[in-house]
């Protein structure tokens, strides 16, 4: 199918802005000065590159420091002040000089292309529920989603060829407004498409794209948009679509909704959905990467695709694309895994099994982590087994998520589950402030995250402490400055008195030690460890000599009892009025909020039970800025943790559920002992010299660790391209690899009911245990084990996995056969322990096939 692109343009080209866009919804054209203006407004790039800032200031600076949306300007200025500004030379001057760095920006090869210049990787398919790229395009709820909008603006910095596929919601979250009596109530806006900076993709007729999705007793409609995030572009599937029933219209209303059958149809939506529009589009990825198990059946739909295309059975079909599919989890608790009753799958799943050519048990197995009919269909479990390479998103979390995924891998040891874990990382561009910006391109350079980091960590060191002072403390002064503004329009539109507005111009103080605390308020995450003590914390918060004062912000889930309930004690605590000069909540936490904060906050903080923050990615914002870390040892903290750059409360051990008061204690004493003296220990030209030798550590070795440059390149080098090579080698030659391994492991199924093993012998002598064992293999080729010997790892090394050679035949046996080892005599024989596992030279094991069976 044919596709038309508004700026005549393939998805893949660099796209050139001097044409000028031409849009469905522009009300009138752009005076000819001024048409590149619609080109800018459409790329979500300026969430991140300032280079056009000044631009829409000048346009509507009311509409630009509210919503800081472009295309909004565009809808809502008026064309006498269009008129005007084309006949201003200086701004037409300033127009093209930010088109020339756009177009300088998306011409260049970039990290990708001068690193792999011979292309070994296409198109990575990045599918993700939400995506928080910037509040001009709200589709997201929290951390998953932003994490997923700094993926695609990282992948645009680093050209790396990454299209993204999501849901275009038509209420979103919920904005959180906070009553009269600190609660928690919930607000579903209408997000307009006409408002966001996303547009129709048209067909070659000139019609508005749409995809078919069969469901049961009628075909759905969704309808496509497309927002370009720089290099990058995304893909958003709407249910909104005027021939749809009332029903399915609502398919992508409300962003996790709660109701079971719209949830499963949003997930049926972005995955069977997505990968359909793919093809569509002609778009053929060699990578799927799934961001949590929500775009599963994508996987299903790349596999039914490929084998109708190449006159494949579904299970050879898996064999070949699952090498190309990517999984990142990022649950720490298997209740925060997708599931749905069985029944509800086969529902909408029946005639869909039937296309496959597979029944639907088989199909429901796929989900299931056992064989029990009554077991939920468990989306995670999906996306594993449909793929080739899964990830946790943390060092701790790998760790978790290998325990959760044990009951798939049966009898294998917790160490050999096939889980790594690659840590997130934030764009750092979308999260620094103007004066950090000037401070890292003074001593790294304008482009010092387009590429590789390397001599990074240097670089930073030999800031100044001049330098670092006074940029912590403009990031301070602006903070303080949209704190006040922020409280002032909350009161007012709460209805608060006169007096109380008044005096929210003046809260904070910005020469003041700064605490941040802002996250989603659920029970994992202790939002109330701060207040166990509360007058302990007034009491830090009075002090009038050493001033500190703390900015919380925070949302609990609409169904989250609990979690608004610490929403309300926090809400209250800062009505104080011994402390409400020094501490504030802000309401409806958002991206602009976090940006604000993190670019502001001297310390922040946060304290989640471990291992339940899979890694947080919120403490990472602030390192670009120069504030300092005071976390749990949890996720990614306990990777970056060290005493010169931050502080660590409690240690690494998983929570058993007693700690609180303990770590509670231990807060105050950091803040009161350690945070407080050292941020007010000034030498004689006013300086804290100790503080910002750990700012200066901090910003120096952590920000480029855990930026998302960092991320994706790993994930790049790490997943995709081994990923990209797996699935053409499977796929070449009418997918012949794919049909072995597929006939290699019926083989596998068939005959490992049956293999046993015999007599055990053991002999020492010279240092040396040597092991022989018998084995039977019934009918299954000896090629298609391995015999291995295996011993426990000890005081956290690597276990020993030693090959057993076959040395012959035992005699009169059918199929059955010696195998031998030996190794050191350091540990004792009773360590060890033979075992066979299925074995083929393209297979990945154990994750394509879990067998095992252990001699005792």
């Amino acid at each position: 199918m044919k596709v038309f692109w508004p700026m005549s343009e393939s998805p893949r080209n660099a796209r050139s802005v001097g044409q000028g866009m031409v849009h469905a919804f522009v009300p009138r054209p752009l005076p000819d000065a001024l048409n590149t203006l619609s080109d800018l407004a459409l790329d979500l790039r300026w969430t991140w590159s300032h280079a056009s800032d000044r631009l829409w200031e000048t346009v509507d600076r009311e509409t630009w420091e509210f919503t800081a949306n472009p295309w909004l300007i565009l809808q809502t200025v008026s064309q006498r002040r269009l008129e005007e500004l084309a006949q201003d030379s200086r701004f037409v001057r300033e127009l093209q000089a930010a088109v020339a760095e756009r177009n300088h920006y998306l011409g260049n090869p970039g990290w990708f292309g001068r690193s792999y210049p011979e292309r070994p990787l296409r198109t990575v398919a990045f599918f993700s529920m939400e995506f928080g790229l910037g509040e001009a395009l709200p589709l997201y709820a929290g951390g998953l989603g932003i994490l997923a909008g700094d993926f695609l603006k990282a992948s645009s910095d680093l050209a790396v060829p990454v299209v993204g596929l999501g849901l275009l919601y038509q209420e979103g979250y919920f904005r959180q407004v906070i009553d009269h009596d600190g609660s928690q109530l919930e607000a579903y806006p209408y997000n307009d498409p006409v408002t966001m900076p996303v547009f129709p993709v048209r067909d070659s007729a000139g019609g508005w794209l749409s995809v078919p999705l069969e469901l049961p007793g009628r075909t759905a409609l969704l309808r496509v948009w497309h927002a370009h995030v720089g290099r990058t572009d995304l893909y958003l599937l709407d249910s909104n679509h005027p021939l749809n029933s009332p029903a399915d219209r609502g398919i992508a209303s409300k962003l996790y909704d709660a109701e079971r059958d719209r949830r499963l149809l949003q997930e049926i939506a972005l995955g069977i959905g997505g990968w359909r529009l793919l093809e569509m589009l002609g778009i053929e990825p060699e990578v799927l990467h799934m961001n949590e198990g929500h775009p599963a059946f994508a996987a299903i739909e790349r596999a039914a695709s490929f084998a109708k295309k190449n006159g494949l059975a579904f299970e050879e079909a898996r064999f070949a694309t699952r090498a190309g599919n990517v999984f990142t989890t990022h649950t720490p608790v298997a209740a925060g895994f997708d599931t749905f009753p069985p029944a509800l799958i086969v529902k909408y799943f029946r005639d869909y099994a039937d296309n496959l050519g597979i029944t639907m048990d088989e199909l429901l197995a796929l989900g299931k982590p056992i064989a029990d009919p009554a077991e939920p269909f468990n989306m995670a479990f999906l996306a594993g087994r449909m793929s080739g390479t899964i990830n946790g998103v943390s060092a701790v979390h790998g760790a978790v998520s290998r325990r959760l995924a044990q009951v798939g891998f049966p009898r294998f040891p917790e160490n050999e589950i096939p889980i790594g874990h690659i840590t997130n990382g934030v764009h750092t561009p979308s999260w620094d402030s103007e004066e950090s910006d000037r401070l890292w391109t003074n001593t790294c350079g304008k482009a010092r995250w387009m590429g590789a980091l390397e001599n990074m960590c240097g670089m930073v060191a030999r800031a100044g402490d001049e330098e670092l002072w006074a940029m912590r403390a403009h990031g301070r002064r602006m903070l303080v400055e949209y704190v006040r503004q922020r409280l002032v329009r909350e009161l007012g539109q709460r209805g608060e008195a006169p007096e109380a507005i008044e005096h929210a111009r003046y809260v904070l103080d910005p020469n003041a030690l700064t605490l941040g605390f802002a996250r989603r308020f659920t029970a994992y995450k202790r939002p109330n460890l701060l207040l166990k003590d509360a007058e302990r914390l007034r009491r830090i918060l009075r002090d009038p000599v050493r001033r500190v004062q703390l900015v919380v912000a925070g949302k609990a889930h609409p169904a989250d009892s609990e979690g608004k309930e610490f929403v309300r004690e926090f809400a209250n605590f800062v009505r104080d009025p011994e402390v409400r000069d020094r501490a504030v909540f802000l309401e409806d936490y958002d991206i602009l909020t976090a940006q604000h904060l993190v670019q502001g906050v001297d310390v922040w903080i946060n304290t989640p039970r471990r291992p339940w923050e899979a890694c947080g990615t919120s403490g990472m914002k602030v390192l670009v800025n120069g504030g300092l870390n005071l976390s749990s040892l949890d996720g990614w903290w306990a990777e970056a943790y060290a005493p010169e750059v931050g502080w660590a409360v409690g240690d690494a051990r998983d929570s058993d559920g007693t700690e609180d008061d303990a770590d509670a204690r231990r807060l105050y004493e950091i803040i009161e002992n350690q945070v407080i003296p050292e941020f007010y220990d000034r030498d004689a030209s006013g300086f804290p010299r100790k503080w910002l030798a750990r700012v200066r550590a901090s910003m120096s070795t952590l920000t480029p660790r855990f930026s998302a440059n960092r991320m994706i390149r790993e994930y790049v080098e790490r997943s995709y391209l081994p990923a990209a090579s797996a699935f053409r080698d499977r796929a070449a030659d009418g997918a012949a690899l794919a049909r072995q391994l597929n006939a290699w492991q019926n083989e596998i199924r068939r005959c490992w009911p049956r293999i046993h093993f015999g007599a055990l012998r053991l002999s020492q002598s010279d240092g040396r245990h040597r092991f022989s064992v018998e084995l039977y293999l019934a009918e299954l080729n000896p090629d298609f084990v391995r015999v291995e010997l295996y011993a426990e790892p000890v005081d956290g090394g690597a276990p020993v996995r030693v090959a057993m050679e076959c040395k012959g035949d035992i005699p009169g046996s059918i199929n059955g056969h010696f195998y031998e080892a030996e190794v050191s005599a350091e540990r004792p024989a009773t360590d060890y322990t033979p075992r066979v596992l299925p074995y083929h030279r393209a297979a990945r094991l154990p994750l394509e096939d879990p067998h095992i069976l252990w001699q005792r």
